[in-house]
């Protein structure tokens, strides 16, 4: 005897060789013998063979029109037999019965399935949708096809092509376009992006990292809603000083100034003023929530996309000529020693009185004209002076907390684009010039300590008033010890302070204007601050606004230094560089002398650290951003290429670019074409 039975939802039959009450063991034609359930043996019969009944009931149940079936079957519970004889005939044989088992089986979408050879007929309207869904997957199916076969073609269809950065890093892998590319990769055993690029979908590489970037973190797009600034209800009283700020000329968010009062009397006070949006901006308006979703302006040679729109900034910016509201930090020292004697903190109006550009004045403004070796022939020369001595002290007193001095062997690079219209976007083909600026340089350091020395003042004020803030620490100067941002001050051992919390750039940067609400706070009600400031303790937002930040800030740059990259490497194209000079630093990496740019070039793999090598470069890809070298010759002896250190004390230790990293994997097409498991021993599958 014969039987045909369930295996968790496979069918196979079998000879019996032996039967109990509760199962039975069965022989399949392979030779396997397993043991069966007397509750899942569904048919019985003498013949034909095993194989022969599974291959005709095969065949007959493709010939079974589901919609007849549908309409014959009974209403309620039946089992497949009572189709097979409402369909076929009152006598239907074993191979009928079986072909209506298999039939009934592999249509879920009009007999539900109640186990064990019964089932039970879905509602009509289930059975239209379930259709109409089979319809869709169809067609589906044969646009995949179509787009497959174009991209194969050296075509890109329009619906890849503006779904392109999805597809590429933020894939629905059930759609169409998605499962287009794949299909056409692996079809023609190419790399995703190779055939993109090809078929035509990506414009250029700038365009290809510039939409990228839109694409995951201003998917609304960067453009404002129209927002007034609104306008300072406080009175303030005017400053009695003349301050000065110190940017380069492309700055237009000026957030701070300095001034020098009481030169010559034995007692300075040596003010830090910083642009005041927060006496404007009120916490959870919409200004506050444009600043919050944005989190930081976004930097980038040629372009910038500024956390506040460009009318609001100019409010507030301080610019030369103008009163301007600002949170002023006053600091009085010894003018002998630089001792501080005191400070103080006043909400006011500061008559800006210039609008200095270190990029028109480094060469004027050296350290021998401030500190006297050389003439000084420029405006505010007693004050910058002063000012210059100052940061010196400053600077010096932080190293010995540091327990070691700041490394700047490495200079700043300036990224100019020369184009006529400045006020668009750079498309990428403009010819690019690279400057160097030597970190550390006499107007830096004026402005850095500066900046240093009132975010931690400011961060040691607010935890005397009981106010909350958002600081920045770093526990030592260990190696893997980073700066973590949080609400408690600690100490800072990359800056040599107790506590930092960033709070001189409230035009550009989402957290200085968090801090700066709090800091009004104190300054208007002292020691009962704690009552009136935006933020409490322990408040949610505040730890929200950190995660964010964090996040945000973290992708900015990244984003800034994959661009500037890239302009690196057309810098390299526009002058036919065929060869560099470089320091290695370890497993193949090299730096360049000249440029801002880390790469690997073969051959220097066991060199030691800081050796001097030339290199020709083989090649590039402005798309992965990926520079090819080798090495060329070695050079002279080796240099120092220890780590140069970060505005905030880290080091800087340069490592080679992230490789491009795609969400497509090729695997889902292999994946598809497995999606039917194959019948097995004489047995169908489900």
């Amino acid at each position: 005897m014969y039987v045909l039975f369930d295996d968790a939802g496979r069918f196979h039959a079998g000879r019996v060789l032996a039967e109990a009450e509760a199962s039975a063991q069965v022989e399949l034609d392979s030779g396997k013998r397993v043991k069966v359930k007397s509750a899942n043996l569904l048919l019985r019969f003498d013949k034909p063979q095993p194989a022969e009944l599974m291959a005709a009931a095969q065949a007959e149940a493709e010939g079974i029109d589901l919609d007849l079936a549908w309409e014959f079957a009974p209403e309620g519970e039946f089992g497949f037999a009572d189709l097979a004889r409402e369909y076929f005939s009152a006598q239907a044989g074993v191979q009928q019965q079986a072909a209506a088992l298999l039939k009934l089986f592999d249509a879920p979408h009009y007999f539900r399935r109640l186990g064990k050879g019964r089932f039970r007929k879905a509602p009509q309207e289930q059975v239209q949708a379930a259709l109409l869904g089979i319809e869709r997957k169809r067609q589906q199916a044969e646009q995949v096809e179509a787009w497959a076969a174009e991209l194969c073609a050296g075509r890109c269809p329009e619906p890849v092509r503006e779904q392109l950065y999805k597809i590429l890093f933020k894939p629905d892998k059930n759609g169409p376009e998605y499962k287009a590319v794949v299909e056409a990769a692996r079809r023609s055993h190419r790399a995703p992006l190779d055939l993109l690029k090809d078929a035509g979908a990506i414009a250029s590489p700038y365009q290809f990292h510039w939409k990228r970037f839109l694409f995951e973190h201003f998917p609304k797009g960067t453009g404002f809603p129209a927002l007034p600034a609104p306008a300072i209800k406080d009175t303030l009283p005017t400053a009695p000083v003349r301050a000065f700020s110190i940017d380069d000329s492309q700055t237009t968010e000026i957030d701070d100034a300095l001034s020098v009062q009481g030169l010559g009397s034995g007692t300075v006070v040596f003010g830090v003023h910083i642009a005041a949006p927060g006496l404007a901006i009120a916490p959870g308006s919409p200004l506050d929530t444009l600043a919050r979703d944005r989190l930081s302006t976004v930097y980038m040679p040629g372009w910038k996309l500024t956390m506040l729109p460009d009318e609001v900034v100019q409010h507030y910016t301080l610019a030369e000529g103008r009163d301007c509201p600002a949170v002023s930090l006053y600091v009085t020292l010894d003018e002998a020693t630089l001792q501080v004697k005191a400070s103080e903190t006043k909400l006011e109006r500061v008559p800006i009185a210039a609008n200095l550009r270190h990029d028109q004045l480094d060469a004027v403004i050296t350290e021998a004209t401030l500190t006297g070796d050389a003439p000084a022939d420029y405006a505010f020369a007693p004050e910058l002076a002063f000012a210059f001595r100052l940061a010196k002290h400053l600077k010096a007193q932080r190293e010995v907390v540091r327990g070691k001095p700041e490394n700047f062997n490495r200079p700043d690079y300036n990224f100019k684009l020369l184009r006529e219209d400045g006020a668009h976007e750079p498309k990428g083909d403009e010819v690019v010039e690279i400057t160097t600026r030597q970190r550390g340089a006499p107007l830096d350091l004026i402005v850095a300590e500066a900046m240093i020395l009132a975010n931690s003042t400011w961060g040691g004020w607010l935890a005397e008033c009981g106010v909350p803030g958002i600081y920045r620490s770093q526990a030592s100067l260990a190696p893997g010890i980073k700066v973590r941002m949080g609400v408690k001050p600690a100490p800072h051992a990359g800056m040599g302070v107790p506590q930092y919390a960033w709070s001189t750039s409230p035009l550009r940067r989402y957290v200085d204007l968090v801090n700066q609400w709090q800091l009004i706070a104190c300054a208007r009600h002292g020691r009962t601050a704690a009552l009136a400031a935006p933020f409490k303790p322990k408040d949610a937002n505040l730890f929200s606004v950190i995660s964010g930040f964090d996040a945000a800030y973290g992708a900015y740059n990244d984003f800034q230094s994959a661009i500037e990259r890239y302009w690196t490497l057309r810098w390299l194209q526009q002058h036919d560089v065929q060869t560099l000079d470089a320091g290695v630093l370890k497993d193949g990496l090299v730096r360049a002398d000249t440029l801002p740019l880390v790469f690997r070039a073969t051959g220097t793999e066991g060199l030691p650290r800081g050796q001097r090598v030339r290199v020709r470069l083989t090649g590039m890809d402005l798309l992965t951003l990926e520079l090819h070298a080798a090495l060329a010759e070695r050079l002279g002896d080796r240099e120092d290429v220890s780590a140069a250190t970060t505005p905030e004390g880290e080091p800087d230790e340069e490592e080679a670019p992230a490789t491009l990293s795609l969400a497509i994997d090729l695997a889902d097409a292999e994946e598809a074409d497995a999606a039917t498991p194959a019948a097995a021993d004489g047995g169908a599958g489900a």
